[in-house]
């Protein structure tokens, strides 16, 4: 997955980056809260918070976002013990809360029960105002009335409603939806665009150069 970092102690920022490219992930690394929070966008899967940062701290991060409604879910990483601070951080929507010092590992614990959730919560999922998804009957709904789409358009919608809030590579869609038969990058592409031609709300979001992803949506 794709994660946003923000830590102002470097050795431990370090620590951790090492630690998250060494499992598999894609790392974007910050000191500074203003300059992480100019660069977060729906491209990434998750954020990894410390709470005091320069310029913005981290719970001016998570209610900006919020209330742009851009909802990615967040693990804060923090020395504050107080009650006060981890009820604060879990009012405004965090998934898991980390009290330095911690062992490396379980980050990754949280990260990978954060990614099961997702991944496992509800057999029908909304993408948009109109539009949900039941994974069991593999269906896709506008305004709860079944939509024609061709086998490939419902493999495409499957796999990345499967991810859903994650980016579903190139190569995913190659072995899950053409059976690992050798299609371009680009055909995947014109495949998928023709998909989202179809639709009449735009939730398939093309990540540049990394894949597409659907975000789960939630209303206000």
């Amino acid at each position: 997955m794709k994660i946003l970092l923000l830590e102002d102690e470097l050795m431990l920022n370090n620590a951790i980056a090492e630690y998250l490219r060494g499992i598999g992930h894609l790392l974007d690394t910050f000191s500074d809260g203003q300059e992480a929070f100019d660069k977060i966008d729906n491209s990434y899967d998750l954020l990894v918070l410390d709470i005091n940062t320069p310029t913005k701290d981290g719970f001016e991060i998570l209610e900006t976002l919020n209330k742009n409604k851009l909802f990615i879910p967040t693990i804060f990483i923090s020395a504050l013990i107080e009650m006060e601070d981890i009820s604060k951080a879990y009012d405004l929507g965090c998934r898991e809360y980390l009290k330095k010092p911690f062992h490396l590992e379980e980050l990754g614990i949280k990260i990978n029960l954060i990614l099961k959730k997702d991944q496992n919560i509800t057999s029908h999922i909304k993408f948009s105002e109109n539009y949900s998804y039941s994974k069991d009957k593999k269906t896709l709904f506008f305004n709860k009335e079944p939509q024609n789409l061709t086998k490939k358009q419902l493999d495409i919608i499957h796999i990345l409603a499967l991810n859903v809030n994650m980016i579903v590579d190139f190569e995913r869609f190659r072995l899950d939806v053409w059976n690992a038969d050798f299609i371009d990058n680009p055909t995947i592409r014109a495949e998928i665009a023709r998909l989202k031609k179809s639709l009449k709300e735009d939730f398939i979001k093309n990540i540049r150069g990394l894949g597409y992803k659907i975000n789960r949506y939630y209303s206000a």
